[in-house]
């Protein structure tokens, strides 16, 4: 996770996103270094906009959230008849 925090910030600060940034600020955050996953994470973003990447991530986080918040309310309901008669119950 580290990583993608390193390339957002290296992005949001206008700086070239390469080995060698992405490196030196995680190197300055004290985090371990794989080379392997630092050379993998470069070359996965050479086709993307991060910039675009960015303005989709606000949608998807709202239609997720819209769609728990729909479940939570099937979840929910109850039987206003069924809970009438239980009351009733308690006095006789």
């Amino acid at each position: 996770m580290e990583y993608v925090y390193a390339t957002l910030l290296l992005h949001e600060a206008k700086q070239e996103i390469n080995e060698e940034s992405v490196k030196k600020v995680l190197e300055a955050a004290r985090a371990n270094v794989d080379h392997g996953k630092l050379k993998a994470l470069v070359a996965s973003l050479a086709d993307v906009s991060i910039e675009e990447v960015i303005k989709e991530m606000p949608v998807a986080t709202a239609a997720h959230k819209e769609e728990k918040k729909e479940e939570k309310k099937e979840e929910v309901k109850v039987d206003e008849s069924k809970a009438a008669a239980g009351l009733g119950a308690l006095f006789g």
